[in-house]
């Protein structure tokens, strides 16, 4: 046992090193956050160039009239074009794939978490899209990410288009492949390229439908020169898939394309009305994808129930034409209404329309007049869009009506006036 004396000397040693270490604290101050100042300071700087985004939060389903903060809007904001987001038979199916298959995957597809209801859902996107084969990934950036990275590296080329999106170009970073960016739609540019190259391995990549401008990729052109240049295309069709083509089977089906080369990469939350991605190609590149793709084998794989859902949304986009037909109807009623402001919109055939301002501050200002009177237009600012570029994206969707597209076109007429 210690003795009292000994007790005694420890307990001064701790108060002596207390000492130390307050004096030391009042010299050198409170303790520093570590980099949250200059966190700090960017955030200081995006909010002064008025590009700061702030998230709105959703009360009600995802459809055309939304509740926020206990009120009522008209929606143009939603990339869901087909008004399946809130089908009561989804909603069943949802219920349905729950109790059948429980909530949650519990591990990734290659252990144990690749149910029945996935794997009929990748057998039925096969058969809508026409491709021999395809593999469900949680989400479209997951899916780019997987497919560039395991299709193209180090002594590999990437070719671009310069307004593609976000996803393509971090994973054409990250796949550590030369990375050549083309302008927008420019395929002389793009040719002039694919000349020069001598990397071992050449992927094209491109939106299929531009998700800021509206406009569609010309695919027959690209594919053209992937096979006189030996290489891949990957289309990114997320804003084309149930929109365009015969019933809605994509980009691909609308230009009758098939070819060995093109890897199909689409989404499903959008027109779909659920959640998800999947890439389609031959059975050579999705076997490629299961042993390589990071983004698909490190992860947990998507409840099942939303699998079984989308078995009866590909149903109701298949069989439902007139969802279709009526955001074409929606699209001319749109331009009509919008012909006389002094801001034009960009000549887009699909869904997106957007209106193009050009500086941020006016954007802001019109979207928020907008939101003051009801509706919502997202102001789509840099870096999304380029710089002088901004605009107001107005999306259509199957479940929005005339009466609609007339109320928003008399609003803006009279926001139109106060910018004269």
């Amino acid at each position: 046992m210690d003795r009292p004396d000994a007790f005694a000397a420890d307990f001064l040693q701790v108060r002596q090193a207390a000492k130390l270490t307050k004096m030391l604290n009042d010299l050198i101050g409170p303790p520093r956050e570590p980099g949250c100042e200059q966190l700090r300071e960017q955030l200081r700087s995006r909010e002064s160039k008025r590009l700061y985004r702030r998230r709105l939060m959703l009360e009600s389903p995802q459809q055309t009239h939304i509740s926020m903060a206990g009120r009522e809007y008209l929606a143009f904001c939603s990339n869901d074009y087909l008004g399946l987001a809130n089908h009561p038979q989804l909603i069943a199916a949802v219920c349905q794939g729950a109790r059948q298959y429980g909530v949650g995957a519990g591990a990734s597809h290659l252990i144990s978490g690749h149910f029945s209801a996935h794997h009929a859902l990748e057998e039925a996107l096969s058969r809508f899209t026409g491709f021999p084969r395809t593999l469900l990934f949680s989400t479209g950036y997951m899916a780019n990410a997987g497919v560039v990275t395991a299709l193209a590296g180090r002594g590999d080329a990437i070719f671009a288009d310069r307004l593609n999106h976000a996803s393509l170009n971090d994973a054409a970073l990250v796949s550590r492949a030369k990375f050549c960016r083309y302008p927008h739609l420019d395929l002389a540019a793009l040719e002039r390229q694919l000349a020069v190259s001598r990397a071992k391995r050449k992927l094209v990549m491109t939106d299929a439908v531009f998700s800021m401008d509206g406009d569609i990729a010309p695919v027959a052109g690209l594919l053209a020169l992937c096979e006189k240049y030996d290489a891949w295309l990957m289309l990114d069709d997320a804003h084309g898939f149930g929109v365009l083509g015969p019933q809605g089977r994509g980009t691909a089906s609308r230009f009758d394309m098939d070819s060995p080369r093109i890897v199909y990469m689409a989404t499903l939350g959008k027109a779909a009305g659920v959640f998800g991605a999947f890439v389609a190609a031959r059975p050579e590149v999705i076997e490629t994808l299961i042993q390589h793709a990071r983004s698909y084998i490190y992860t947990t794989a998507t409840p099942p129930l939303l699998s079984h859902a989308l078995l009866k949304s590909l149903e109701l986009i298949e069989g439902e034409e007139w969802r279709r037909e009526k955001l074409t109807q929606l699209t001319a009623r749109l331009k009509d209404e919008l012909q006389s402001l002094r801001w034009k919109l960009l000549p887009s055939t699909t869904p997106i329309q957007p209106l193009m301002i050009g500086d941020n501050d006016e954007a802001l200002e019109i979207s928020e007049a907008l939101r003051e009177r009801g509706i919502l237009v997202p102001a789509i600012r840099p870096p999304t869009v380029p710089s002088g570029e901004a605009r107001l994206r107005i999306s259509l969707s199957a479940s929005h009506d005339r009466e609609d597209v007339a109320r928003l076109g008399a609003v803006l007429r009279d926001v139109n006036k106060g910018f004269r």
